[in-house]
């Protein structure tokens, strides 16, 4: 099989089943650089829009992929970044949905949802999948660390609007961190807010991988009680997902193109091995820790691997 550019996967979405990525965005080219990120520490931060990849190539990809015949349930625009930053990013919904019956989502942070010409170009996708993890300017610093010229309550009314506009499901994910935005004051903020989202699902998240920074850290299970009690949705926790694929036919080259976007604690890639009948798991470890391109998490007490820039 092909290894791809644009497209990975299946990866397993707790919410959405077998996810096939679509990235249009460069590694890590975001307007946050969010405390909690699990690629580390944005590096390339801007809220210029561009056609980083031409489109045409995009959409060449995924027709050679859809050619493998291989299993998914959703097609998500996510990015190694902000995917909402791909100027092209309404055609690109819009042509991927003539290839695929399968629903087309896009995760996005909701920065750019106050620029209209956004909101316009993802009223084409099926699914919508914004975050809101804070509730004041403070927290917004704090938590999502914004490109200099974003605001918390442009950002916020963006959203409001796009709910109010958008035809499609829109489910809504609010990342909490210990210490600082689980708390009942700030959960009551956070309501008060959603109270003005036209939302179809609220997911609640919670660090489970390593995190851009060391003090980013899960919170109990007795503050996310709280926090589903109050805000009314789900946890993520609750929900299960199947495991990786990758199209990639070495085992360890496998490995690295899914760390690439998306990290991988030690049992997952266990897991992943052992689905794929490898009988070298031991030295494909030796090597991850060896090299130089992986980044190795010790995190809650387990090795969490993702790939460096």
């Amino acid at each position: 099989m092909k290894q791809f550019k644009y497209i990975f996967g299946a990866v397993p979405s707790r919410r959405m089943g077998l996810s096939v990525g679509v990235s249009p965005i460069p590694r890590k080219r975001c307007n946050y650089s969010c405390a909690y990120c699990q690629l580390g520490r944005t590096d390339k931060m801007t809220n210029q829009r561009d056609e980083f990849f031409e489109l045409s190539d995009i959409l060449k990809e995924f027709k050679e992929y859809l050619i493998e015949g291989l299993k998914f349930d959703v097609v998500t625009i996510v990015g190694e970044g902000e995917p909402t930053l791909y100027s092209r990013l309404g055609e690109l919904i819009v042509e991927l949905k003539k290839l695929t019956s399968k629903p087309v989502a896009v995760i996005t942070n909701g920065a750019t949802l106050y620029d209209k010409e956004v909101r316009k170009e993802l009223m084409n996708a099926d699914i919508v999948l914004p975050s809101l993890d804070a509730h004041d300017e403070n927290t917004f610093k704090k938590v999502n660390r914004p490109y200099g010229k974003l605001k918390f309550q442009d950002v916020y009314q963006g959203l409001v609007d796009f709910s109010k506009e958008y035809k499609g499901e829109l489910w809504v994910e609010v990342m909490i961190i210990k210490d600082l935005n689980d708390n009942e004051e700030s959960l009551n903020k956070m309501k008060e807010l959603l109270e003005k989202v036209s939302y179809n699902r609220l997911y609640i998240n919670t660090p489970v991988r390593p995190p851009a920074e060391e003090w980013v850290k899960q919170v109990s299970k007795e503050s996310m009680e709280l926090a589903v009690n109050i805000l009314g949705g789900i946890s993520i926790d609750m929900l299960n997902s199947e495991g990786f694929f990758s199209e990639v036919k070495d085992d360890y080259e496998a490995i690295l193109s899914i760390i690439r976007r998306h990290p991988m604690n030690q049992y997952e890639i266990r897991k992943f091995l052992d689905s794929r009948k490898c009988s070298n798991i031991e030295n494909i470890f030796e090597k991850l820790n060896k090299d130089e391109k992986v980044q190795v998490v010790d995190y809650k007490g387990y090795n969490t691997y993702r790939l460096k820039v």
